[in-house]
């Protein structure tokens, strides 16, 4: 469908649909009612129908509300409908429900509001309050001419009311008439999906369609560069090269393009069986991009697995699921493919130091100042005895004998004081970075007496020369609000830092470590107080989830690796199947039309065989 609407103040023609839907929860282990009760969208196609985006995954999550003592209120959303803002762009209203989609008393008589540029970042504005009686349908227009916004809602009697506001995001609703129920041709009007349109999202799976709206091609095009996996769709090479040795050929790189216009380095994998580097000449060569083949899972029963390259050489470590996590081992290896099939060496068990018991968790390999570190925790026994520790590589070590690391000792707050009281609360997954000339630390705490409040992410600079010390006093990041983050539980977990250009992020898993288990991330920018939280913009929905790679579920706790093509690597875990172990897994990462991390693109999808093979001339002088 063409047509021509104003937008603003603009005329711009309008080209394609997108449905705002909720879906059907299906059950606690692949959809659950704090993932279906959320914002979802789809787009439409040349047919009609309507295909869904972000695999059929919400985008859009009403923040829980929060005690006195910090504990949350877990929230959903439903009857979801966008409308645009005067002055651009768009806005999104609403009911907010309990964490089941059930009717939620605090929220009884008004409706939420977000806005957003672009449909794919997203600022709750919070609860206009309309009534005393729940609602149950709603939606917003912009009126041109009067230079208002008229809101209509339903509420759970049956009654519909309009209220005209000048600014809906002033959370003051003015004055508030009844009305006659809208006729099916006004709602239609509106944008309410109709029964009569049932078949134009039989596609998508569960879905629970509210409203449509006409986008132009560039919001379209932008929706689908963000939540659309993208795929490789053709591979640059220059027509002829100058190389002196294979050495100089292979920094030579093919230039991958994806259908979302961004691009990808890969190296190629040459014939030159009739190339001689010796004699000055011209031949014709043919190769075959490199294509990395990692298949999941790379381990079975490892967690939290994370790799570094330390002194020419790639190591491997993760939590040992396999014995209940009383064991560290290390693998190291030549190369990453080769970290598969390494040896494993035994670094760490529950029984050798005193004060250092079962649940070894979440080791990381981390640099600071010149000296490799090992990251985990630990406990002496008890389960609520969970705490961060550090263990330090000698001078001149090798990281796969045991003897050249330290015992591990419990990362302290700057005054030397314990980083959270035993027994009450836990520490957990504390990751080191570099940004800008400090060093930072980012990890999990969950206080669970007197009352579970949930992991939150918390930060503080560390100390280089001391680092099992803080520098700075702790500072929460992040709380579990998302209804994807409160999933089975209260959990933020999981930090590992990604740099990308001025940008940098910090991924974190949450909800609990089954199908439930996603990836999302927190961004800032440079030359912002990272110890500031509001500095700080947390993705409002997981970018790595069980439908997000079929056959992996629960996927998540990431970390990061360079290799020496500079291509950044995610290890990961997931579970291979609902019931499955805890199983590591290796993909690249790939970088989104706003540099943003994509951890989605399969081997299948980041190099197509069509595209594989090149041929150019060689110049040898």
């Amino acid at each position: 469908m063409l047509i021509v609407a104003k937008y603003g103040k603009e005329t711009i023609k309008m080209s394609k649909v997108i449905l705002s839907y909720t879906r059907q929860p299906i059950n606690n282990v692949l959809y659950d009612p704090r993932l279906a009760y959320s914002m979802h969208l789809a787009i439409s196609e040349e047919d009609g129908s309507f295909k869904a985006l972000n695999h059929n995954s919400g985008v859009l999550f009403s923040l829980a509300t929060e005690n006195e003592n910090g504990s949350l209120n877990p929230k959903c959303i439903k009857s979801p409908y966008i409308f645009k803002l005067k002055e651009g762009g768009f806005g999104v209203v609403a009911v907010r429900t309990g964490a089941e989609g059930e009717e939620d008393e605090e929220s009884k008589g008004g409706v939420l509001l977000w806005k957003s540029e672009d449909l794919v970042r997203y600022d709750e504005i919070g609860l206009l309050s309309l009534g005393e009686e729940f609602i149950d349908k709603v939606f917003c227009v912009y009126r041109e001419v009067e230079d208002d916004y008229v809101l209509s809602f339903r509420d759970a009697k049956g009654q519909w009311f309009i209220a005209c506001m000048d600014d809906v995001f002033t959370l003051k609703a003015g004055e508030v008439k009844a009305i006659d129920a809208p006729s099916c041709e006004m709602l239609a009007k509106a944008g309410l999906f109709s029964e009569q349109d049932a078949s134009k999202v039989e596609k998508i799976q569960g879905v629970v369609p509210y409203s449509t709206i006409e986008v132009s091609d560039a919001v379209a095009d932008r929706l689908c560069k963000k939540l659309l996996t993208p795929i490789n769709v053709g591979m640059e090479f220059p027509a002829q090269v100058t190389a002196s040795s294979k050495e100089e050929l292979d920094t030579i790189f093919a230039t991958a393009l994806y259908s979302d216009g961004t691009q990808a380095k890969k190296r190629v994998d040459w014939n030159l069986s009739g190339v001689d580097f010796d004699k000055k000449g011209e031949y014709n060569i043919a190769g075959l991009v490199h294509k990395e083949h990692f298949e999941f899972p790379i381990a079975f029963n490892r967690a939290d697995p994370c790799m570094t390259k330390w002194n020419g050489k790639y190591y491997f470590i993760a939590t040992n699921d396999a014995d209940h996590n009383h064991t560290l081992y290390i693998r190291e290896a030549d190369s990453i493919p080769e970290l598969v099939t390494a040896e494993e060496h035994l670094i760490l068990d529950s029984a050798t130091y005193e004060g250092i018991g079962g649940l070894l968790w979440a080791p990381e390999f981390h640099e600071v100042e010149g000296r490799l570190y090992i990251f985990h925790a630990c406990t002496p026994g008890p389960f609520f005895h969970e705490e961060c520790h550090l263990m330090t590589l000698k001078e001149g070590g090798n990281p796969i004998n045991r003897e050249d690391w330290s015992q591990p000792r419990k990362i302290l707050k700057k005054d030397g004081t314990e980083l959270c009281e035993a027994g009450k609360t836990i520490s957990l997954d504390m990751t080191c970075f570099n940004w800008e000339g400090d060093y930072y630390v980012i990890w999990s705490q969950r206080e669970f007496l007197p009352e579970d409040l949930g992991a939150w992410l918390y930060i503080a600079k560390l100390n280089p020369k001391e680092p099992w010390k803080l520098l700075t006093d702790p500072v929460v990041l992040s709380k579990p609000d998302y209804g994807w983050a409160n999933n089975h539980t209260f959990v933020d977990e999981g930090p590992f830092a990604l740099m990308r250009g001025d940008k940098l992020f910090i991924t974190f898993s949450s909800a609990a470590v089954d199908s439930s288990y996603v990836v999302s991330y927190l961004e800032i920018a440079r030359g912002k107080d990272l110890l500031e939280a509001s500095n700080w913009r947390k993705n409002n929905y997981p970018i790595l989830t069980s439908r997000s790679v079929e056959g992996e579920f629960g996927t998540g706790h990431n970390a990061y690796v360079i290799d020496d093509d500079g291509v950044i690597w995610n290890t990961y875990h997931a579970r291979p199947g609902t019931e499955g172990v805890r199983s590591s897994g290796v993909r690249r990462v790939h970088f989104d039309v706003d540099d943003c991390p994509v951890l989605d693109l399969t081997e299948d999808l980041d190099v197509v065989e069509e595209y594989r093979k090149i041929q150019t001339k060689l110049i040898i002088k």
